[in-house]
């Protein structure tokens, strides 16, 4: 028997938005317009293999309050420069900022996430929970035309609480009226997504786009974003 939720909440990066693909086509972008291959940076290839590395440890800080946002997006790219011998200041900060006005203008969304999103809009009241930067996933959301599905969007700066901690989840609870047991959190995330709703009462659905293996407890979970009419 399926559950009755009043009240839904989406992960956006990763969940509904394509980060991985709509980052990569925004990096290959800096990387030829800014002429990285003059600095002696060998290939785009080359510069994501350092990139990656540090882009994840930077955003671990982040997520702990250890580093700020600004701080965060000059450095993993400042830093990755550095791996190749270019202490270009300029060149990191041009790239940071060019980053932040690219990536908005991406549109690429996992498959079937609009078709969901109209599936649920007409069903349930939608909210977005996000730890990335706000005018950039607000950016992202009107540019990619899904802004319009969603009543609310509670931010990790609004919040000033980031995912996985309860106080988003339940900053979130308390901004749109909602109680933990009539909710749900979906995203793509076991940690952040899953494990953050868990600890605070919120039923959770997995989208495991990449059907990895886990022995996390989950409430539902699918491997494509279709499988959810099925659900609710």
């Amino acid at each position: 028997m399926k559950k009755t939720y009043k009240h839904i909440f989406f992960d956006l990066d990763h969940t509904l938005w394509d980060f991985e693909r709509n980052a990569e086509e925004t990096k290959m972008e800096l990387f030829e317009s800014l002429k990285l291959v003059s600095y002696g940076i060998p290939s785009y290839e080359a510069f994501r293999s350092k990139y990656v590395g540090i882009n994840t440890g930077l955003w671990a800080l982040y997520r702990e309050d250890k580093i700020e946002k600004d701080d965060l997006n000059f450095k993993r790219f400042y830093l990755t420069l550095l791996e190749f011998g270019v202490d270009n200041p300029k060149l990191g900060a041009d790239m940071a900022s060019g980053f932040l006005e690219g990536i908005t203008s991406k549109t690429y969304l996992f498959p079937f996430a609009q078709e969901i999103l109209e599936y649920l809009y007409p069903r349930y009241p939608l909210y977005i929970i996000t730890n990335g930067f706000e005018e950039v996933q607000y950016g992202k959301l009107k540019n990619s035309g899904l802004d319009r599905y969603f009543t609310q969007v509670i931010t990790s700066e609004a919040a000033q609480s980031k995912k996985p901690a309860a106080e988003i989840f339940l900053y979130a609870l308390d901004k749109v009226g909602a109680k933990s047991e009539d909710s749900l959190m979906i995203g793509d995330d076991l940690e952040v997504d899953v494990g953050g709703a868990r600890n605070c009462g919120i039923d959770q659905l997995f989208v495991n786009h990449n059907g990895v293996k886990h022995n996390e407890e989950v409430t539902l979970e699918v491997e494509n974003l279709s499988q959810i009419m099925d659900l609710l």
